[in-house]
């Protein structure tokens, strides 16, 4: 008897050791490190049917970024759906559309300020199709196409209502 309370003892503190070390302290690659050395950090994800609901934050405690993993890994989440990155003050830094771990539609960027930086679509982890950078207020500040992560064509950057063409 007494060596199995033993035992269940032993089990009990290294099963809530382990609860415990839930977090994971990301650098800026997003790789595991030390929190000395950590720029973010990920709580325990929450299983939600068969994926992974992934929150880091900045090591400050506002949230980084959150969206739908199926694994836990870092730098091997393998996202779907929508993944919302913030800026440190809580505004929405990015916003990409993934499926099955590539950027797969929809890009939308933003400003600190809230406006919209950057307006474009992903296929197969490339940029695809027009893309549009904005100035701070709304207006256009270069617009091109995209294909297969390539820039083609005529790219404009408008200056105050007029462009000028831009091939680079």
């Amino acid at each position: 008897m007494p060596v199995f309370v033993f035992l269940l003892v032993v089990t009990l503190f290294f099963t809530s050791a382990k609860e415990v070390q839930s977090v994971v302290w990301l650098d800026s690659n997003h790789n595991e490190t030390s929190s000395k050395e950590a720029m973010y950090y990920r709580p325990k994800p929450k299983k939600k049917r068969n994926s992974y609901y992934i929150v880091d934050f900045y090591k400050n405690g506002s949230k980084y970024r959150e969206g739908y993993g199926k694994f836990t890994k870092p730098n091997n989440e393998e996202y779907s759906g929508i993944v919302t990155y913030y800026y440190e003050n809580g505004s929405v830094s990015k916003k990409v559309k993934y499926k099955k771990g590539t950027k797969e539609g929809d890009y939308f960027e933003y400003f600190e300020s809230g406006d919209v930086k950057v307006i474009g679509k992903y296929e197969n982890d490339l940029e695809e199709g027009t893309w549009k950078f904005m100035h701070k207020g709304g207006k256009i500040r270069m617009k091109g196409k995209y294909r297969e992560g390539e820039k083609v064509g005529v790219w404009k950057t408008f200056y105050k209502n007029v462009y000028y063409p831009d091939n680079e």
